[in-house]
């Protein structure tokens, strides 16, 4: 089979990773892809949100099947366009990626089929929504931003005053369009927890439970970050609290996207709070998180081929998931200065390592390029994603940080305390 990726990042580039290893796979394209998947795949140089050349791209070289990464595309209907075009896509249509285009739609849907999430108000009016967070009985408020704002448009401020403020931002187009409306939250409180999903909008495949690290900084501290690491599986996603979140969540999602004609075929991203409550749904997004997949495709035994081709044909009845009984880590390596501003077009450079490494960790190319003279340099906030895997927790952490050590360029920064409420659960 030839498959057409879409996408740039680290998510792109783990999901490449994974594909390569199928034997039904003939050729890989990847658009417009990064460095680190020069090994695997053919760079096609087409942007990621030009519709009219993926779908034509697609057509010239007899594309199987496209597997859509980044949300922007599936947004603006790309699988759409393919399914004109008789061309198999693995990303919901604009309609289902709405889940994650607008966090109103998404709420409403909550609402109208009884799926667990915070209470919530839209707006878009900013006096509006000044005036019913001034009438909240407690804090902290979470304010977010409707449309897509590339995961940085929510904030949740301690106090009044910090509402207020990124309340102002967001609506005066800190965010542009995405900011035009907001939702204000009650802030929910327990642990949260990645559940990423197979569907072919009738079958719905949970994968193993993720915690990402949103803040910058270690301990939880510092403005919230596109994902700092992750590590898989979760322990605090009991075989208890899976039977809750089947009958609570994924059935109703199930059934709401039957009923609600949600033409939905690729991943479906469940971020989820275990509240005193019971879990409860925070966000969905319409595609793999990032760096959620740089732990997922490392433990995933089964062909991610097979899988995405079936949920693009509706044929995801009857798959099931096989996953290593291990551990997985990842930690970002990030420029200086993000998720603010910062400095690019800095050399990377890796030492050498030793063949344990080499079996059991990857680097995970992010925001990365190749400058006039051919040399591999940073090019964006979040640069490296460096997984690991091992038969414990500890071992894949060593394993991941050993890695980390490996690899240098000026200014890097990275969270030294990844997995670190897992490691306290033990």
């Amino acid at each position: 089979m030839k498959v057409l990726l879409i996408g740039s990042g680290g998510r792109e580039h783990a999901l490449a990773w994974k594909l390569a290893e199928s034997p039904r796979l003939t050729k890989l394209y990847a658009a417009p892809g990064n460095p680190g998947m020069e090994k695997t795949a053919r760079l096609a140089p087409l942007e990621a949100t030009d519709l009219g050349e993926i779908v034509a791209f697609a057509a010239r070289e007899s594309v199987d099947l496209v597997v859509v990464g980044p949300e922007a595309p599936l947004a603006l209907g790309l699988a759409d366009r393919l399914k004109e075009e008789g061309i198999p896509c693995f990303g919901p249509g604009a309609k289902g990626a709405l889940l994650e285009s607008s966090k109103k739609f998404a709420k409403d849907f909550m609402t109208r089929h009884g799926i667990p999430t915070a209470a919530y108000r839209a707006f878009a009016s900013n006096g509006d929504a000044k005036r019913y967070i001034g009438s909240l009985p407690k804090e902290p408020i979470v304010i977010k931003a409707d449309g897509l704002a590339q995961g940085k448009g929510v904030v949740v401020a301690e106090n009044l005053e910090d509402a207020l403020a990124a309340l102002d931002a967001m609506m005066s187009g800190r965010f542009g369009e995405a900011g035009r409306e907001v939702v204000v939250e009650e802030c929910m409180t327990g642990e949260e927890v990645s559940l990423l999903t197979f569907t072919d909008g009738k079958t719905i495949l949970p994968m193993l439970p993720v915690q990402d690290h949103k803040r910058v900084g270690e301990g939880d501290t510092g403005p919230n970050t596109g994902g700092m690491g992750t590590y898989a599986p979760v322990s605090a996603f009991s075989p208890e609290v899976a039977e809750e979140v089947d009958a609570r969540i994924l059935r109703p999602l199930q059934n709401a996207l039957r009923q609600e004609d949600l033409d939905y075929r690729g991943c479906l991203y469940i971020g989820l709070m275990l509240t005193p409550e019971g879990p409860k749904v925070v966000e969905f997004n319409a595609r793999f998180g990032d760096p959620e997949t740089q732990v997922l495709m490392p433990l995933l035994k089964t062909d991610l081929l097979d899988v995405a081709y079936a949920c693009a044909k509706g044929d995801l009845a009857g798959q099931t998931l096989e996953w290593r009984p291990e551990k997985a880590v990842c930690v970002v390596m990030a420029s200086s200065g993000y998720p603010g501003e910062y400095l690019t077009g800095y050399s990377i450079r890796e030492k050498s390592v030793s063949e344990d490494l080499t079996q059991n960790s990857w680097v995970f190319h992010a925001g990365t390029a190749r400058n006039a003279q051919g040399e591999l340099v940073t090019a964006g906030g979040r640069v490296l994603g460096v997984a690991a895997r091992g038969k414990t927790l500890e071992e894949a952490l060593a394993r991941s940080y050993g890695r980390v050590e490996s690899v240098e360029f000026e200014g890097r920064v990275f969270r030294r305390d990844i997995a670190h409420r897992e490691m306290k659960r033990q």
